[in-house]
């Protein structure tokens, strides 16, 4: 399935949506194991994605995807903007050869891991980039609550939550939480679900 600048676009409004409407969801989950404001980080980052693709209009895709990286970057705080920003200057990069959107998910993953030194089991985003991105093109919006919700009993092993050991157990990854947003935006954005 190739990527066009349309469906990013309506891929990058969807996941807008998710996040603001979570955003309270998303800090509450960040508190007992990092700084509690992952939900307020990344609806400012999202807000800033949205103003720049509505202002600036870019119609290639390499330029779109560029775009969003850096307004994640500058805008949202924490890990979560560089490991985000990271993904989607990765996949700008990649879509330069190509525009399949597979490849540059992967892209994105290997963007992801070498960023933030984190693998999978590690209990942070990974855990959904890796096993969600591997499942394309034929992914589920089951798969993908799935790879959020095993999360819940893995031990940090990177990241803030990594000082609590053993008491990060039972707590959901707030980075993975909102990663699994980003992918359910997509395949509505892609009219699968």
């Amino acid at each position: 399935m190739e990527l066009t600048v349309e469906t990013l676009n309506n891929w990058m409004e969807l996941f807008a949506q998710k996040v603001s409407a979570n955003k309270a969801y998303l800090s509450e989950l960040d508190t007992p194991i990092g700084d509690g404001d992952h939900g307020n980080n990344m609806a400012r980052g999202m807000v800033a994605v949205t103003e720049a693709l509505q202002t600036k209009h870019p119609t290639d895709l390499t330029a779109s995807l560029k775009l969003i990286a850096m307004s994640l970057i500058s805008k949202v705080g924490g890990a979560a903007g560089p490991l985000y920003g990271t993904a989607f200057l990765e996949m700008a990069k990649t879509s330069q050869q190509t525009t399949d959107l597979a490849e540059l998910l992967q892209a994105a993953v290997l963007g992801i891991k070498k960023r933030g030194g984190a693998k999978l089991g590690d209990k942070t985003l990974v855990d959904v980039w890796e096993v969600v991105v591997a499942k394309f093109p034929e992914l589920t919006s089951q798969q993908i609550e799935q790879a959020v919700l095993a999360t819940k009993d893995l031990e940090a092993k990177k990241g803030r939550a990594s000082y609590l050991g053993e008491r990060s157990i039972g707590h959901l990854d707030p980075g993975a939480v909102s990663s699994g947003y980003l992918f359910e935006a997509l395949l509505e954005a892609e009219g699968r679900i």
